[in-house]
């Protein structure tokens, strides 16, 4: 009872309320959410500071950036779910903040829209060596089948795309990346996708800050070839894993095209299965496979084939954990 109180202490302020129906849409930050109000940011930052006190939100850091999330964990989850759902839509407050919201989206949009402007020739390029991206992705999802899967943690995630490819086949997912513009590309493209279950972080992928035996499965599309250490990235990755957890590898087979190292920043051109099974194997990984999708284009331009491998988890980490990170 006492901590039911605490809860409903916190969240019944007018402002408060307002706060965690627009934290219902997207993750925000604190100037997003004062140009949402029209509040000044240290009187928004009083009232989250009060939710995130009893749990009802949480914050976490990407650079400068503070972002704030509602909870996903029992029992503050199921409370803030319930007060979602008695907000009433056809409130005129709320309705304003939703639009004011909309537009705080759009300019995220907007942002993303001109990475994507700026770069699209360069991301076209190396896709027109390689089988079609949708083939991939079919290939990848395949590999999982009807399985419902737990908690899905996304190494490299670039614009978020195996997120929102996976969406539907998880409880959550999580994105880590080390370039804040790539994040706020993908945080603006799960929005626009109402992506709820999928969240993306900042982060180092030979360090991650997410707890041991927290994952089902972990991906790493097309993210090893810039990588120094490949295998040190992998057996952080299996750190991560429950027991009988998998992880796919998604990245190209060797080849001899030295434009994408000078022009590109790959550091490795392509990689073996054997270095892929041994780099598993150090992980103390098992049953690695694979499967190779070879383009079918014109034999006088370059062409790369796909490897994607699997291998699982079998060792037990520890205690299970959920993926939350604070």
């Amino acid at each position: 009872m006492d901590d039911l109180l605490q809860y409903l202490r916190a969240a019944g302020e007018a402002t408060r309320l307002r706060l965690i129906a627009l934290l219902a849409h997207c993750d925000l930050t604190v100037s997003e959410l004062a140009q949402i109000l029209g509040q000044s940011q240290p009187r928004v930052s009083r009232h989250l500071k009060l939710l995130t006190d009893v749990g009802l939100a949480y914050r976490y850091q990407e650079g400068s950036w503070a972002f704030y999330r509602l909870a996903e964990s029992a029992p503050q989850a199921e409370v803030v779910a319930t007060l979602v759902s008695w907000i009433p839509a056809g409130d005129g407050i709320v309705a304003a903040d939703n639009r004011r919201l909309d537009r705080v989206r759009a300019a995220r949009s907007a942002v993303a829209a001109e990475y994507f402007r700026r770069t699209a020739e360069r991301w076209d390029r190396i896709r027109g060596l390689y089988v079609d991206e949708q083939q991939v992705e079919q290939a990848m999802l395949a590999i999982v089948g009807d399985e419902r899967i737990g908690d899905l943690l996304d190494l490299g995630t670039g614009t978020g795309r195996v997120l929102e490819i996976f969406s539907t086949h998880i409880r959550r997912g999580l994105g880590i990346d080390l370039s804040r513009e790539m994040l706020a590309v993908a945080r603006a493209k799960l929005d626009h996708a109402g992506t709820r279950n999928c969240l993306v972080r900042h982060g180092d992928i030979y360090n991650l800050a997410v707890a041991d035996a927290s994952a089902d499965l972990v991906t790493l599309h097309q993210i090893l070839h810039y990588l120094h250490d490949p295998a040190s990235a992998i057996t952080e990755a299996a750190r991560t894993l429950r027991r009988n957890g998998r992880i796919i590898i998604v990245d190209f087979a060797p080849h001899d095209c030295e434009f994408l190292r000078s022009e590109y920043a790959h550091r490795r051109l392509g990689l073996s299965d054997e270095d892929v099974k041994n780099w598993c194997a150090s992980a103390r990984l098992s049953d690695v496979g694979v499967q190779h999708l070879r383009p079918s284009g014109s034999s006088d331009t370059p062409q790369l084939t796909v490897s994607i491998w699997t291998a699982t988890q079998t060792r037990e980490m520890g205690a299970h954990y959920s993926m939350d990170v604070a």
